[in-house]
């Protein structure tokens, strides 16, 4: 991920005293996803990982159920960074959009299209402390800037199948879930980390792709536990030093 170097005025209002020194931001840009030829999203994002984070946008959207079901994908860089993703005939094509930051409060009729996540897994309580924490350890651009989510996706055992970094939370999400379908991991034996806050978009995202655990260092929204109620997901916040929250399905848990 490309780190911008600036200048800023450091003021310590304690000491009054004020100096200038070199720091570092995280460099965000707009990107256009193009479905079949339209245009489906426009979104802020870090500028890396473009590939991954269209396809992972696309699963956990629902427009495409598995990576074979694209074509083609190409990334234009003139002006306006640009992915164009060409489907498979008979593949479903979704409405233009624009990507916010803030969360969506479910809809009755959303939450009956959840199916509810079907896992055998079984995750012990120490092994969703060391995912989190190693969040921590592996984001490298928030350790310099501060200014980006990072998602990381594991196996049931804790060993770290992908992580991804973004300015946007959900954009992290997306890349982590683009790289581990690339990586034929099979999402249903899997469970996301992720350092934002557990919202209704959030789960819905691991819903949709059929990640059965999702735990967070950040709190859960009411939003994001109704998601999980309905889709059959164990949801965990505050995930931090020996502890958490589990909202949801605890019996994925062993203590």
């Amino acid at each position: 991920m490309k780190i911008i170097e600036v200048k800023i005025v450091k003021l310590d209002t304690a000491k009054w005293s004020a100096e200038i020194v070199k720091d570092y931001v995280a460099e965000d840009r707009q990107l256009q996803i193009f479905l079949n030829g339209k245009l489906y999203a426009t979104m802020s994002c870090s500028p890396d990982d473009l590939k991954e984070l269209a396809i992972g946008h696309l699963l956990s959207d629902g427009l495409i159920k598995a990576l074979e079901e694209i074509e083609e994908i190409t990334i234009e860089e003139t002006g306006v960074c640009s992915i164009n993703v060409r489907t498979r005939p008979g593949v479903s094509r979704g409405s233009s959009r624009v990507i916010a930051a803030t969360y969506s409060k479910p809809k009755n009729h959303t939450l009956k299209r959840l199916c509810k996540v079907r896992s055998n897994i079984m995750v012990k309580a120490e092994t969703i402390l060391k995912c989190v924490e190693t969040l921590s350890k592996i984001a490298e651009t928030y350790r310099k800037t501060g200014g980006v989510h990072v998602a990381a996706i594991y196996k049931g055992d804790g060993s770290l199948i992908c992580f991804a970094e973004d300015v946007g939370r959900y954009n992290a999400v997306d890349k982590a879930i683009g790289k581990c379908a690339l990586a034929k991991a099979n999402f249903n034996e899997c469970l996301l980390a992720v350092s934002g806050r557990l919202s209704s978009d959030m789960v819905s995202k691991a819903a949709t792709v059929r990640i059965p655990i999702i735990a967070s260092i950040s709190a859960a929204l009411s939003s994001g536990v109704k998601v999980a109620k309905a889709a059959n997901i164990t949801l965990i916040g505050f995930v931090r030093g020996n502890r958490m929250n589990i909202y949801n399905a605890a019996e994925r848990i062993i203590s």
